[in-house]
């Protein structure tokens, strides 16, 4: 996908605040403003949003935070400073959103609260980012994602049934939560044009993860029952696994579909299995999964991936190979879709990373650029905002900025 494009972007017009540090917030205000949106990223003077050191860096320059903070114009402000707090009302009465993960009480601290910023803009919506939400007993307990990931049930439900709960080695839960917040964000945009008001997001990031796990809950209010480990099994059908190849390389198998199931059977030359009884349902499948994991990892062993691969694709049967991002990055689907693509980033020169979310076929998102240098558009939005270089100075001295 082109990163410029003439047509007017869905979300232009929109102006975001992005206070928030790390992942979850931050990652609300990408994705909208990889749609048009109009972020503006506020930082501490002193302390820069965290991200910015996440990871692996190249010449003392974060990549992580060049992918976090595509797309968002950066300014410094000390919000517990009287001019900060000036400063953060008069942006706010310009936009359209504010996005923070502060702890509960912490804006209120600074007179920053609901009541301040929805007087300073009645249509404001703001959307507070937090472990826990803003009420309960845990709520002004500090949290990341890693507790949302093992407070849900995810950890519960994931490795092998003898090792230990696993947790992700990556932000998980923040971009689940993430993710819900850019689409909470919006709902309360679209709820705005009816009533002509803002309002206020709770986001507790323990929420979201807990949502996409399926009807746990449901199962156990009814039946009491509570999911095990399984590992890469399914309790719901079978073969679903990795096998490794001849050539010592992985590959996933699906069988989610009763007609996939028969084909791999058929593909790995068992189609007496097929025949079983016990074959006709998916949890039937799943209670003789030793049986089908022997049958296809076997067939699998015996042959190289590209050998497995074509095999699975002739007989219309779900694989697909295990890659690291070596071979994300030369795979013709994603390369077919665009999903990585490359920015031009004047201190990094070409970048690769991820592409915007989605394509829509009228008014495309698009990266403009890639994460900027901390504070380097302060004068820049703050003289559009009508301080002339005086006020800025005395923003300085009095260390707001």
């Amino acid at each position: 996908m082109s990163t410029t494009t003439r047509t007017r972007p869905a979300l232009d017009g929109l102006r975001v605040l992005d206070l928030a540090t790390l992942f979850a917030g931050p990652m609300a205000a990408t994705l909208l403003g990889d749609f048009g949106a109009e972020v503006i990223k506020v930082e501490h003077p002193r302390r820069p949003d965290p991200s910015r050191g996440h990871g692996p860096a190249k010449h003392g320059v974060g990549l992580w935070w060049k992918v976090l903070g595509r797309n968002k114009r950066t300014v410094t402000l000390d919000l517990s400073t009287a001019g900060g707090r000036t400063t953060l009302l008069r942006l706010a009465a310009t936009a359209d959103v504010v996005i923070e993960n502060f702890r509960p009480g912490t804006l209120e601290k600074w007179d920053l609260g609901w009541p301040e910023l929805s007087a300073a803009n009645a249509r404001l919506v703001l959307a507070r980012v937090t472990a826990f939400g803003q009420f309960g007993p845990y709520a002004h307990r500090p949290g990341f994602g890693t507790l949302a990931e093992a407070m849900s049930g995810f950890a519960a439900v994931t490795g092998e049934p003898d090792a230990p709960p696993t947790l992700p080695p990556f932000g998980l839960a923040d971009s689940v939560a993430g993710l819900a917040t850019a689409y909470a964000v919006l709902t309360a945009l679209a709820a705005r044009e009816h009533t002509g008001r803002g309002q206020v997001v709770d986001m507790a990031i323990i929420e979201p993860i807990l949502a996409v796990l399926g009807p746990h809950p449901t199962w156990y209010d009814q039946l009491g029952h509570v999911q095990e480990r399984t590992g890469n099994r399914s309790a719901n059908n079978a073969p679903r696994n990795t096998y490794r190849t001849a050539d010592g390389c992985w590959v996933a198998v699906s069988t989610s579909a009763q007609s996939v199931a028969e084909r791999v059977l058929r593909l790995v030359g068992r189609p007496d299995l097929v025949e079983e009884p016990w074959f006709a349902t998916g949890a039937d499948r799943a209670a003789h999964a030793d049986v089908l994991d022997e049958a296809v990892g076997s067939w699998i062993a015996a042959r190289d991936r590209t050998e497995v691969l074509a095999a699975f694709e002739k007989a219309e049967a779900a694989v697909a190979p295990v890659q690291d991002v070596r071979g994300v990055l030369a795979d013709p689907q994603y390369r077919a879709l665009g999903t990585v693509t490359t920015v031009a980033d004047p201190e990094l020169g070409p970048v690769r990373m991820q592409n915007v979310l989605f394509r829509l076929s009228s008014t495309p998102g698009a990266i403009r650029w890639a994460g900027r240098p901390h504070g380097a558009d302060t004068e820049a939005v703050l003289t559009e905002l009508g301080l002339t270089p005086a006020d800025i100075a005395a923003l300085r001295a009095e260390g707001a900025l």
